[in-house]
């Protein structure tokens, strides 16, 4: 028996939001804690010429949510991306659960064939449902999560491989 697209990302993003939240939830936290500004956090970066946690955290919302869409064939909501502290942050985490929770898994059944379409670096990408759920969506969303999580935790925040994982 096979797992169907809709198992594979829709619970796996909202499952890995729902701890991208408790990360978020803990930075802020700890800010607080230690008197810290919040933007700095939200500002720091692993390197000169990469995404700050804020927009990290913001692609990985929008790789969750732009993902699950094309292979539903629906309609992703548009985010403004005025987020610009932690709890509009949580805000938007909240915002991508739901969209996600809202999918039917019938608008998937076919997606491992239909082909999927998408911009990058101003060309136009196709490729297969399934090859574009394994080789892009879930890839990218586990970058940009995982670079938040790693901004974090350089920057101080005690934060540890469960508060990642979660529970299985």
């Amino acid at each position: 028996m096979g797992i169907s697209l809709h198992e594979a990302s829709v619970p796996v993003f909202a499952r890995m939001l729902r701890q991208l939240a408790r990360i978020v939830g803990k930075a802020a936290a700890h800010a607080e804690a230690q008197d810290l500004d919040p933007e700095v956090l939200l500002a720091s970066r692993l390197h000169p010429d990469m995404y700050p946690l804020l927009q990290q955290v913001q692609i990985a919302c929008d790789a969750a949510v732009d993902g699950a869409a094309r292979l539903a064939q629906a309609e992703a909501p548009a985010f403004a991306g005025d987020e610009r502290d932690f709890p509009a942050l949580a805000a938007r985490i909240d915002r991508s659960i739901a969209f996600l929770e809202s999918l039917d898994s019938a608008r998937f059944e076919g997606a491992e064939d239909r082909v999927v379409s998408w911009s990058a670096r101003g060309a136009t990408v196709s490729v297969g449902g399934k090859a574009y759920l394994l080789n892009h969506a879930m890839p990218k969303f586990y970058f940009h999560l995982t670079t938040a999580y790693a901004i974090l935790r350089h920057d101080g925040v005690p934060l540890r491989k469960g508060d990642f994982m979660g529970k299985a």
